[in-house]
């Protein structure tokens, strides 16, 4: 997948943006970070723009792929990416206290990954070069997340994120749009 990568013809300019989407727990980190290894390249994190808690709205939160800021995400880093910047700054959200964090700039090379659920949002899609879904079964999905957060989360996933995830997944059909599929 490497060498891949490697050939795909980018625009004069720009970085080669490669999206990694899937379910929670399907190894959407763990592929970027290989990818970051190999390619020495940057990723940014879609966990770094949930929605700030003013945001949170239930018309927004009722909203397929609505619990993501993937406006912010879109201004701080697609467009200036698309529009040539070596240079990418922005803040992430943290969860814990609930605020932005201090702006982080990252230095671009040749190739991008947007790594995270919602990477792929309609509002998203057009600036991927390609997109690549992870996908995992719910039984294996279920004992990762409480390998990875608990027991107790696993319960907030079940109830909350995945039917959100899954919800998405399907009014937008993310997983048979993408280029690339994967079950891990």
């Amino acid at each position: 997948m490497i060498n891949a990568i490697k050939e795909i013809k980018r625009l004069e300019g720009k970085p080669l943006l490669i999206a990694v989407e899937g379910r929670c727990a399907s190894g959407k980190t763990t592929l970027a970070s290989a990818l970051q290894k190999a390619l020495g390249c940057y990723v940014f994190h879609m966990d770094d723009f949930f929605l700030r808690p003013e945001q949170r709205t239930r018309e927004r939160l009722l909203t397929a792929g609505g619990n993501i800021d993937y406006e912010r995400f879109k201004e701080e880093v697609l467009e200036p990416l698309n529009g040539g910047e070596e240079k990418v700054s922005y803040r992430a959200f943290d969860c814990k206290s609930m605020s932005l964090c201090a702006p982080v700039t990252a230095k671009i090379g040749e190739i991008c990954v947007c790594e995270g659920s919602y990477s792929c949002h309609p509002q998203l899609w057009q600036y991927y070069d390609l997109r690549i879904f992870l996908s995992v079964d719910k039984e294996e999905q279920i004992e990762r997340i409480v390998k990875r957060n608990g027991a107790k989360k696993a319960d907030e996933f079940r109830e909350k994120w995945i039917p959100m995830e899954e919800r998405y997944f399907s009014e937008f059909d993310i997983e048979g749009r993408c280029e690339i599929r994967f079950r891990t």
